[in-house]
């Protein structure tokens, strides 16, 4: 799980999932909303692999990147339960009912 949050603590990865979240987007599509070096880019798109936060599929010269939403659900789950989010509210829920 530290993975995955080590690759969500960088703003590029975080741009890049939430571009991914949109569709399925080629290596050079992603890149065109940035200005960064390609190496750089491309090290950031091998963080999020190790992570499982993204799959990735080879075609000719072409990688298509898209997002593994369930690795980032299990992410944001791990991180509420580990503080306790939602807890107050659920609580709260409880008591009013009758």
């Amino acid at each position: 799980m530290s993975e995955v949050y080590r690759a969500l603590a960088d703003p590029s990865r975080r741009k890049i999932l939430q571009l991914l979240r949109e569709k399925e987007m080629t290596a050079g599509e992603i890149a065109g909303h940035f200005d960064l070096a390609k190496p750089t880019l491309s090290g950031h798109f091998a963080v999020l692999r190790e992570a499982g936060l993204v799959a990735s599929e080879k075609v000719g010269t072409t990688i298509t990147y898209r997002l593994n939403v369930s690795v980032l659900e299990e992410a944001l789950l791990a991180l509420m339960d580990g503080f306790r989010l939602g807890e107050k509210n659920l609580g709260e829920a409880k008591e009013k009912r009758p």
